[in-house]
């Protein structure tokens, strides 16, 4: 669904690529987890993918993004919009509307959904995200997190076929953050949307996201299924990027034991190593 080849991408006035030579595939319905460290390009990266490079962030641009077969670059941002939808980092530069309610009747009058179809969809965007109790609230009372799943209940109110997520759950506490990555499984699997989302919760990102791939300096340095990219811990952990401590134990085993361990990725799969090796 979406073929990225060799893109390089240098902001207005920057000298330095903020993206190079980028090549990346995403299959429909894949769920892919973006990492690496600070000022590495990975909000460069969801920019490109859901158009607003070169559309709205203008600068050198280099190789192509194809989209559901659909050049980004030949192809205007309202269209790409209604393919693919996008959660900023900072929610409060997405978020125009004074109630919850206009936020998410904007964005579905604008892209000119029925009108007997909004209700339907406004209460299970709410009813979704956990926040159904928020709809008649002024978005300047909220708190940040709060915010954030207005930003994302917009976005899933308008059925996109892909999600791009930069940083969603910032904002959230563990319980809200679980949740939000629980809705994601839950539209990836059942409705087969593509995700694609940066996340700095490392451990939580390993536990749902299948692939990954890690960002440093503009450039891709390793992508492939999660298990095997984390299986590089040493190498990931040079570039700045934390791998999950469950990773770290499972690492550490191996060494201490000489027995190469698999590559835990949550709580339960370090537990059961941990009891096989008692036993």
């Amino acid at each position: 669904m979406i073929e990225i080849q060799d893109l390089t991408f240098i902001y207005k006035d920057e000298k330095k690529p903020a993206l190079q030579d980028i090549r990346l595939t995403i299959p429909e319905g894949g769920f892919l987890g973006v990492i690496g460290p600070a000022g590495a390009g990975k909000t460069t990266l969801a920019r490109a993918v859901s158009g607003m490079i070169p559309h709205h962030y203008t600068g050198d641009y280099y190789g192509s993004v194809t989209v559901n077969g659909m050049d980004t670059v030949e192809t205007s941002l309202e269209d790409i919009s209604r393919l693919v939808g996008m959660v900023f980092q900072d929610v409060d530069s997405q978020i125009i509307s004074p109630v919850v309610e206009d936020e998410l009747l904007y964005g579905l009058e604008n892209f000119g959904i029925p009108r007997e179809e909004i209700p339907q969809r406004i209460d299970e965007a709410l009813q979704k995200v956990g926040i159904a109790d928020l709809r008649e609230r002024a978005v300047g009372s909220l708190s940040g997190g709060q915010r954030q799943k207005v930003a994302i209940a917009s976005i899933i109110a308008l059925r996109p076929r892909i999600l791009v997520l930069d940083e969603p759950t910032g904002e959230l506490d563990p319980r809200s953050s679980r949740q939000v990555f629980s809705l994601l499984k839950e539209l990836n699997e059942e409705q087969r949307i593509t995700v694609i989302i940066i996340e700095q919760k490392i451990m939580l990102l390993c536990e749902f996201a299948r692939q990954l791939a890690v960002l440093s300096e503009g450039k891709i340095v390793r992508q492939g299924d999660t298990r095997d990219v984390l299986a590089h811990a040493e190498e990931l952990e040079a570039l700045g990027v934390n791998c999950p401590r469950v990773t770290t134990l499972s690492r550490a085993v191996s060494v201490k034991t000489g027995e190469e361990q698999p590559v835990c990725l949550n709580l339960d799969e370090a537990e059961a190593m941990v009891r096989r090796l008692i036993s």
